[in-house]
């Protein structure tokens, strides 16, 4: 006699929390799903608080599992899923969709990550039967989970870095943009786990010694270590924070006297912002959203520095805050984040090509703002985590064909440790994912960015 659907849900969710490792992967595939079919960013869904958050009452060592399933699927999408095809002759079954997340996150497992085929086989088929209705196909997950452990090596070979891992309109794109070879060398990188960087208040020599990390050209900081952040020296006491080397370069290109007065645009969780505190200049740290900042603060409060922190939209600013302009504005605009998809590989799966129209759009206003705050002769750094010219260097030419009273100010490689292909034809600022080699590829790289700065001009005669 069956059990009644009720007390088998019940058994099913008990199975779940009782077996090692289970709740992991239950959690994973849920995460797949919300991200790859629904869109959902995948940092929300690992968030600690209430709401969308995939990992709730899992401990720290199955929440860090699921993340790294959940991102080496999403890192080698496109492989997985030729793979699976191969094998699943007559495809999905339309009437149990979940399979699809089961086998996706098991195949992660299988193919990139140190799991044992047997632990991810058989975690894949009790997963299936915790619900009714993927529950018949147990034996169908068995079998073409076996067949990729057997055929591993046959699939890992025959794949093309662009062409299977990066959506087809990415890849089209930086194919038009950045040629055959680049594209090829930025979908490579993206295939690599992020570096750990990080910037210092002051002795990046100490502190690399103390951390055993290298210095870059730029002076970022680059770790190796697999120690958790809070655990390494110099945390606590507020000694550094973590920030990609390429992040960290738009602070670097404004200069700072005593009590400069400098706004932040968009500047939660204010690695930027620190940046300019620690240099001693004035900071008015803006931001849309009040969560955001409440980050941006304790990372203050535990880095010992002080900013003026406000709470509001920056296309709705006046033309001057607290009654007068700034010496220089800062302007990290939200983008598209396609620089980041080596270190946040939702952002492949979930941004669309109608993004960037509307993200451009914000972009050109919120650049308006920033020379209405900027006081003349004064300076705009504008940057964005992006490798698409439309948010960078297209966004930049605009701005200057509408508006005569701004000017480029050229960057010269001295100001970013003397590496000349990162800067372009007209000054700018354009990093890739495939820059920065390495020895170890691991410790290669750094985000894609595009970084422009300018001067606003008072027109004579005025």
């Amino acid at each position: 006699m069956k059990p009644p659907r009720a007390a088998a849900a019940d058994i099913a969710r008990q199975e779940s929390m009782t077996v090692p490792g289970l709740a992991a992967r239950v959690a994973a595939a849920a995460v797949l799903r919300d991200v790859i079919a629904n869109g959902h960013m995948l940092d929300e869904l690992f968030a600690a608080g209430p709401g969308l958050s995939r990992v709730a009452g899992l401990d720290p060592r199955d929440v860090a599992l699921t993340r790294s399933i959940v991102t080496a699927a999403l890192r080698r999408l496109g492989t997985i899923r030729h793979a699976l095809a191969d094998l699943l002759e007559r495809g999905l079954p339309r009437t149990a969709a979940q399979i699809e997340w089961c086998l996706t996150a098991a195949a992660a497992q299988i193919l990139f990550l140190d799991v044992p085929d047997h632990a991810a086989v058989d975690l894949a088929v009790r997963m299936t039967r915790l619900d009714a209705k993927t529950a018949p196909y147990a034996a169908l997950i068995n079998g073409v989970l076996r067949n990729l452990a057997r055929r591993r090596d046959e699939y890992l070979r025959d794949t093309a870095t662009l062409d299977q891992d990066t959506p087809p309109w990415l890849a089209a794109r930086w194919r038009k943009t950045y040629g055959e070879a680049d594209s090829r060398a930025i979908a490579a990188a993206h295939r690599l786990e992020p570096t750990l960087d990080i910037t210092v208040k002051s002795d990046p020599d100490l502190w690399a010694e103390r951390l055993g990390a290298t210095v870059l050209p730029t002076g970022s900081l680059r770790l190796s270590s697999h120690v958790p952040i809070p655990e390494l020296p110099g945390y606590a006491e507020g000694a550094w924070w973590v920030q990609d080397a390429a992040a960290a370069l738009p602070a670097q290109l404004i200069a700072v006297d005593p009590n400069v007065k400098i706004a932040d645009l968009c500047s939660a969780p204010g690695g930027k912002a620190a940046q300019l505190a620690a240099r001693g200049a004035r900071v008015t740290a803006i931001d849309r959203s009040a969560e955001r900042l409440k980050i941006l603060s304790s990372n203050f409060e535990r880095l010992r520095l002080e900013a003026e922190i406000v709470v509001a939209d920056v296309v709705t600013l006046n033309g001057t805050l607290n009654g007068s302009n700034f010496d220089a504005v800062l302007l990290d605009a939200p983008c598209s984040a396609t620089g980041t998809i080596r270190r946040h590989p939702d952002v492949a799966w979930t941004k669309k090509p109608g993004d960037l129209t509307k993200l451009a759009a914000m972009q050109s206003r919120m650049l308006d703002k920033a020379f209405e705050l900027v006081r003349p002769g004064g300076t705009i750094v504008y940057c964005t985590c992006s490798i698409e010219p439309e948010e960078g260097e297209q966004q930049i030419a605009a701005l200057l064909r509408r508006n005569p009273d701004i000017v480029r100010f050229p960057v010269t490689p001295a100001e970013v440790g003397g590496l000349a292909e990162l800067i372009n034809a007209n000054g700018e600022v354009r990093t890739l994912p495939s820059f920065l080699p390495a020895d170890d590829p691991r410790l290669a790289g750094l985000d894609g960015f595009f970084i422009a700065r300018l001067t606003r001009h008072e027109r004579r005669g005025r």
